[in-house]
């Protein structure tokens, strides 16, 4: 922050507050800065502050509702892995039947088969017993000609002649040939009949086999059919459950609902109760930090230390309470800032750091750094190491959403605390940032604060 001239606004207000003419421009500029609005905040008045047991008698109700939608929850969860349970059981069911099915179809296909292979098969056996019969009918025919004309020759000889015993011997050999052949024939129909008998009977067997079969399939089939039905059955009855729980359960949740947003009803109007308060205070703080302000201003001299054409007036005294304390602080605004710079008594010169402190100058300047600031405001109180880092574990600390007028506030991470200022309240704070800057009043800076802030009053 760069000295500014004396504005006619601060002027005013110096005049007005009867102020020497020769207080510092810093002084004026912060005065300025803070304002000078005495009173005139109005706090409204207090809103409702809903009871302790009426908050703890809705959070209770909320609590009850919580825990049974908890265990209908548990209920749901339950009856739902039931029904993917079932539901992986209607679809084994189905292709169980599916399979039956197919074995179904397949016996009955292999009936027809073994049917039409028996109908074949007596066919078959039929007509070799026809052929058998005709055999049998031609070698007796054959036989009793045989008898009648005495000899082998049959009836054949009354077709034949011959010339010479020669050659009737060879016509008798012919004929027993040809008888010889016919009764050759005669046993190979026979065997053959025999062999279609024997697969007329394999015929018969094959087709009680299928049609056992195909009764076991058509038995298995029912009962496959059975069990899917009882599979859905049971399926669609969970899923009726499940719809009950669902619809208990988004009820319930409706009625937690409404239970939470009775408690967070009762805690808004605490909340907004307590926002007054703090409101209440912080107007009763800033009446304080005024009054210690104009007292600061009419109480002292300048001096020749000060720039921008005025003097700097002395500092407070050092003192124990928190508004002394920060009244020798805000009492620096405006001075500048200088690495390793302060003590108890006031600002002193920077010193070297071989890096970005040099390049500012700051070992030629006379002013604070951030723990350097706080050493000279809390000289009145107690004594403080010139590293921020020993200054957070230098009193008692407390939550940031407890932190109050007059606390050290400490930025850091995990390589260690890297700054300091003191907490004015409001969000205000009062800080020396960094090399090229000057002591100034500023927001409070979110980013990178330590999770508590360090009170060494109170």
């Amino acid at each position: 922050m760069v000295r500014r001239g004396r504005s006619g606004t601060a002027g005013a207000l110096v005049r007005g507050a009867g102020a020497r003419r020769g207080l510092t421009i810093a002084t004026v500029t912060l005065v300025a800065l803070l304002g000078a609005t005495g009173t005139g905040l109005a706090v409204p008045p207090p809103p409702p502050n809903p009871s302790d047991s009426s908050i703890d008698s809705a959070k209770g109700a909320a609590s009850a509702k919580a825990g049974e939608v908890g265990r209908l929850t548990n209920q749901l969860a339950q009856a739902e892995q039931k029904l993917s349970a079932l539901q992986d059981d209607v679809e084994l069911k189905q292709e169980q039947a599916m399979k039956a099915l197919v074995d179904l179809q397949t016996a009955q296909d292999e009936a027809t088969q073994a049917q039409n292979d028996a109908k074949s098969a007596r066919q078959e056996a039929d007509a070799a017993v026809g052929a058998i019969e005709k055999a049998r009918a031609d070698a007796k025919k054959f036989a009793a000609a045989s008898f009648e004309q005495g000899s082998t020759i049959g009836s054949v000889s009354a077709y034949l002649t011959s010339d010479s015993p020669k050659d009737l011997l060879a016509r008798a050999q012919l004929l027993n040939a040809i008888g010889g052949s016919r009764l050759n024939a005669m046993d190979r129909l026979q065997q053959a009949q025999t062999e279609k008998a024997n697969k007329d009977s394999a015929a018969r067997k094959a087709l009680e086999l299928a049609e056992q079969k195909q009764n076991a399939a058509t038995r298995a089939k029912g009962t496959a059919d059975a069990a899917q039905s009882a599979a859905v059955s049971a399926q669609q009855s969970q899923a009726a459950q499940n719809t009950l729980l669902e619809a208990n359960k988004n009820s319930v949740e409706q009625q937690l609902y409404a239970a939470q947003a009775k408690v967070n009803g009762l805690q808004g109007q605490r909340q907004r109760y307590q926002d007054w308060l703090a409101q209440k205070q912080r107007e009763d703080e800033e009446r304080a930090r005024q009054a210690a302000l104009r007292a600061a201003a009419n109480s002292h001299d300048n001096d020749n230390n000060g720039g921008g054409g005025g003097g700097r007036r002395p500092s407070p005294a050092a003192g124990s309470s928190i508004e002394a304390v920060i009244a020798r602080a805000l009492s620096k605004v405006g001075m500048p800032y200088a690495w390793g710079g302060g003590n108890g008594s006031g600002p002193t010169r920077g010193i070297r750091d071989g890096g970005v402190a040099d390049r500012y100058g700051d070992y030629r300047k006379i002013g604070f750094d951030c723990s350097g600031l706080m050493i000279y405001a809390f000289a009145g109180v107690q004594g403080l190491p010139h590293f921020s880092g020993y200054q957070y574990t230098s009193g008692r600390r407390v939550p940031l959403s407890q932190m109050r007028r007059g606390d050290m506030l400490f930025w850091g991470g995990s390589g260690g605390i890297h700054h300091v200022a003191l907490y004015l309240g409001n969000g205000q704070m009062v800080e020396a940032p960094q090399s090229g800057s000057y002591v100034r009043v500023t927001s409070v800076r979110y980013g990178g604060i330590m999770p508590y802030a360090t009170r060494l009053i109170g």
